[in-house]
């Protein structure tokens, strides 16, 4: 009887090991020296994939986290995911939230583009992953990139021209700055791929309305949905707070912003990146 007990402790114990997902070394691509995380379900594959996007607090000890709530989330629905990272082996290892300085816009959401398909390239050349499913999703300053990552702009040059339309399959951006680009994306914008959005109504620091024009911009091509109760990081557990020391465009005098979680919208925001990659990015 004990032998047998031990032997369903050893069963278990290996069946746990073997669902956990896969790391892959953490290294850049030839074209960026931003160092990008594999993370791989349990299994095989092929799997869809997805670039996941961090926002300005970063992958250091600042964080705010999202990443890795995002990415446990994605990895139970049988997704491969890259995380770049823009920031450390740029100068800011602790993000650019509070950052004073001119020079974060060093690695501004224009600048981040470059990451993005650097991690989409990465993924493409990972085994069993289906290199044409792969989507590009973040948060706030993430958000912000990938908005900037799947616009179609007339100045683009032919090589990032060419990535974007035979780049991500689909979009999501949650609470991103929206009034951004030349001319800004609310007036005109043409997305690449399909692209979901999810804001919070209370959100001082990257304020819905600008988002709600965006999608009206975007001809159809995007999908937006509103929080009324939902302050800037809904997605987290953390309470309401504000902080003077935040850059905000938003704000007067450029500082200050609200964030904190909502488990409402959390809730549902899970469900609602669930189902647009479901339909996007898996097969039928």
């Amino acid at each position: 009887m004990i032998r047998r007990a031990w032997a369903m402790v050893g069963a278990m114990l290996l069946a746990a090991c073997a669902q956990a997902p896969v790391e892959a070394p953490v290294a850049a691509t030839p074209d960026t020296e931003a160092p990008i995380k594999i993370l791989r379900p349990e299994g095989l594959g092929p799997f869809p994939a997805v670039v996941l996007l961090h926002d300005c607090s970063g992958l250091g000890p600042r964080s705010s986290g999202a990443p890795g709530r995002w990415s446990k989330e994605l990895l139970s629905r049988g997704y491969v995911v890259a995380i770049p990272d823009s920031f450390s082996t740029r100068g800011f290892p602790g993000g650019v939230c509070t950052d004073p300085s001119p020079s974060r816009a060093d690695v501004g959401p224009f600048r981040r583009v470059r990451d993005a398909y650097a991690a989409l390239e990465r993924l493409r050349a990972e085994p069993g992953v289906l290199g044409d499913r792969i989507g590009v999703m973040g948060g706030s300053h993430g958000g912000s990139t990938v908005l900037a990552t799947i616009a179609l702009l007339a100045s683009d040059r032919p090589p990032l021209a060419d990535r974007k339309r035979h780049g991500f399959a689909a979009a999501i951006a949650l609470y991103p700055a929206c009034a951004i680009g030349s001319p800004p994306f609310t007036r005109e914008y043409h997305p690449a791929a399909p692209l979901l959005i999810l804001a919070g109504g209370l959100d001082d620091w990257t304020p819905a309305a600008p988002c709600v024009r965006l999608a009206s911009a975007a001809a159809g091509k995007a999908e937006i949905k509103v929080y009324p109760d939902a302050h800037h990081s809904f997605d987290s557990k953390a309470p309401v707070r504000y902080l003077e020391s935040r850059n905000n465009a938003n704000a007067p005098g450029g500082k200050g912003a609200t964030t904190g979680g909502n488990a409402e919208a959390w809730k549902d925001s899970i469900q609602q990146v669930d189902a647009f990659f479901a339909k996007h990015l898996k097969r039928p």
